[in-house]
């Protein structure tokens, strides 16, 4: 148990919270990970309302520990789905793509923890006036919906610029990267690709296998064109839709070519044609475990490197 101003303010164990992928992290996903002591969190992406509702009753049957919803605020219904979390008494609401400004003195009025992925100093500042919780700055590095600015320079410049906690994401995917994140002022972080290759992940295997067979070079990006750029293992899909853009193709052609190529990759497990979204840690990650060895593993290194550094000694 490793205790930051995180773990305080969720009232979890282990400073780390799960991505809330969509298509990927379901409610078993992410009460595996709360039963193992960090923050599991259910991705909304565009799910129905009542899909939504059934996949949250689904987690609190697993779990009593304190969970979170990651909601798209570009989706369509994402303001029904904000206002079945509230009636649903989710504790945690991590949100994405879109201003989170507008619900959140509701959803904090109930009891609802906001914690807004940012991906630059001046969103994080704008929302942290606003009086959200917390904030997850995600790198570059990360997969699926990506900013332009890493990991290593976006945290600590955040970090300086908010009296809230700083959650680091984006590569992060051993120990070492969460000891890192420490170093750089964050107080936890959030990891997703590793947690995709879990016993508990219910994407298909060869979603997971192509994560583990993944070096350091395969996560690519795509849609810099379109202004929101995508991080996702290089296969025929990504070389399609990369010739595409150099082509001239609009906007429009694009968003047609890619959509539903996630659900087709993590669902279907066509890892040739959809989406494998992955961040640049997938080389990091070479097996399948159980959440609850996950965390064991990751947490018992970073203690163990904890204690490495203080052993450093330093020489004028």
């Amino acid at each position: 148990m490793i205790t930051t101003a995180l773990t305080k303010l969720l009232g979890v164990d282990c400073p780390i919270i799960q991505g809330g992928m969509a298509w990927v992290a379901t409610a078993e996903l992410a009460a595996a990970v709360s039963q193992a002591g960090g923050l599991g969190v259910i991705g909304v992406g565009n799910m129905s309302v009542d899909g939504f509702r059934k996949e949250v009753q689904k987690a609190k049957a697993l779990t009593q520990r304190p969970f979170g919803v990651n909601v798209m605020l570009m989706a369509p219904q994402a303001e029904a789905v904000l206002q079945a979390a509230i009636e649903l008494e989710v504790p945690v609401v991590t949100t994405g793509a879109g201003n989170p400004g507008p619900y959140v003195e509701k959803l904090k009025q109930h009891g609802i923890k906001v914690l807004p992925v940012v991906s630059s100093v001046a969103l994080g500042k704008r929302l942290a006036r606003l009086g959200v919780d917390a904030l997850i700055a995600e790198g570059w590095e990360a997969g699926g919906h990506i900013g332009n600015i890493s990991t290593l320079a976006l945290v600590p410049q955040l970090v300086d610029a908010v009296d809230i906690p700083v959650v680091a994401a984006g590569g992060i995917a051993d120990a070492r990267g969460i000891v890192a994140a420490f170093a750089l002022g964050a107080a936890g972080v959030q990891m997703g690709t590793r947690f995709i290759c879990s016993s508990e992940c219910t994407v298909h295997p060869a979603y997971k296998k192509a994560i583990l067979q993944a070096s350091d070079r395969d996560a690519t990006v795509t849609g810099y064109s379109t202004g929101h750029p995508v991080r996702c293992l290089r296969n025929r899909f990504t070389r399609q839709y990369q010739e595409l853009e150099q082509s001239g193709a609009s906007v429009e052609m694009l968003n047609q070519f890619g959509a539903g190529r996630l659900a087709k990759a993590a669902r279907k497990g066509d890892v040739l044609y959809g989406s494998v979204m992955a961040g640049q840690g997938a080389g990091l990650v070479k097996q399948i475990l159980p959440v609850q060895a996950i965390m064991e593993e990751l947490m018992g290194d970073v203690q163990m490197l904890i204690r490495q550094l203080g052993g450093f000694s330093w020489q004028n």
